[in-house]
This record gives C-alpha cells, structure tokens and sequence, in this order.
C-alpha cells in the first residue's frame, strides 16, 4: 500500500512538472512575440487649392488672351486681382496658364483712396491714390522707395495707361499681412500700388517680371462696356480650376 501511495505521488509530481513546463514555454513564446505595430497616423489632407471665381478668371483669360494675340506678353504667367473681395481675404492669384496650376494666392493692398476694408472707386489719375482696374503688362524690378518692386504698365488708355507715371508698382508691405489682419480686421492701404506680404513680394517678383500679364478686376461698367481685352475676338482655352 505504502509503494502504491509512492508511485501516485512521483506521477502527480511528474504530471505537475509538465504542466510547469508547458506553462513556463508558453510564457517565453508570449514574450519573444514582437509587440502589435501601431497602426500609421492619418494622412495629411492637402487644403484645396483657390482659385479666382469662375467669372473673374473667365474675364481675365479673355484679357490675357487678347493681350498675348497682340504681342504684349512674352512669359504665360497671369496675375489675377479681384478688388471686389474684402482686403483682408486673399485676392491675388499669380497662375501658370500652360500648366494650369497656381502659383501664389496672396493678400494684397488697394490705394487708400479707393475705400477702406471694401474698394469701391477705381482712377488713372495721378494724386488720387486710387488703385486702376483693367490689364497690365509686368516690365523691370528695381530697388527703391519700397525695397525691391516691380514696374507695371498699363494697357487700358483712359483706365491704367498712366501706371507708369503715377509709379504704380508691385511692392512689400509690412502692414500687409495676416497678422495684421488679425489685430486690425482689415490691412493697410497703399497710394494706388497693389502691394504685397513683404515676405513673399521677392518671390512673385522674380516670378512675374518682365513681360507677364496682371489683371485688376472689380465689376465697374464703364470699364467692362469699354475695355477692348474683353472684347476681341479670340479662341479661349478652357482654364478651369
């Protein structure tokens, strides 16, 4: 009897030190396993890119055509502004027309005598501080009372051919930005210059000068019944955003 207990014991000790085997070998393969991988972050979403709306970016392709047919332009670059937006939206749009990509879309001043957060009244004439509507050619950067800027001349005789004159320039301005939006509401106003974020100027400057296409919109009739860019006969490529 004494044997038979002996014999029960060692295979209850044997059975118990299997089991502690096996125990202890599934612990060591739940160990060695390597750890879940986390799963990827989200992508980013790219923000869409703005365009002018369709009526704006349909007259200025009308213009820019117009002007390209009758040799004015020599780079296919063409720089909307929509002075029907409030100033502290962006309302400049520089757009590769053969690429069909925009290239900057920026803040930008009117003249202190074409209103205030709203431009409302548009002139050629010299002391008005006005800001001109209609098409422009971008001709020589230089360096001066504004740092490094950019002529423009005006094409539209009667609504922005005295540009040259009254030293409307493409330039940078420090009160042209969104941190100045966001402490005043609005953004400073120029004397009829159509001024940009002095960070970015440099940058749309070397990228337009010399013999690209800059057209001011605002929905002015006198203009829109007048101005000839709108209204010769040319073949538009469709340019949609």
């Amino acid at each position: 009897m004494a044997i038979g207990r002996i014999h029960q014991r060692r295979r209850l000790r044997a059975a118990e030190g299997a089991l502690l085997a096996a125990l202890l070998q599934l612990l060591a393969a739940c160990g060695s396993a390597p750890p879940p991988r986390p799963l990827p972050p989200p992508a980013p979403v790219a923000d869409a890119v703005s365009w002018p709306r369709g009526e704006v970016l349909k007259l200025a392709m009308q213009s820019y055509r117009c002007g390209l047919r009758e040799g004015y332009f020599s780079q296919p670059l063409l720089t909307v502004i929509d002075y029907s937006l409030p100033s502290h939206e962006p309302r400049l749009w520089v757009i590769d027309v053969e690429r069909r990509e925009v290239l900057h879309h920026d803040l930008v001043a009117h003249g202190e005598g074409s209103g205030g957060t709203m431009a409302v009244a548009f002139s050629n004439d010299d002391g008005s501080h006005q800001s001109s509507l209609g098409l422009f050619r971008t001709d020589e950067s230089y360096i001066g009372r504004f740092g490094y800027s950019l002529r423009l001349s005006g094409l539209e005789p009667g609504f922005n051919d005295r540009a040259r004159e009254r030293a409307i320039v493409l330039h940078g301005s420090s009160d042209v930005s969104q941190w100045y939006v966001e402490r005043w509401g609005t953004i400073g106003r120029s004397w009829g210059c159509p001024a940009v974020p002095v960070e970015v100027a440099p940058r749309i400057i070397d990228r337009i000068a010399g013999g690209s296409a800059v057209f001011a919109y605002y929905p002015d009739p006198q203009w829109l019944q007048q101005s000839r860019f709108l209204r010769c006969d040319v073949q538009l490529a469709e340019l949609q955003p």
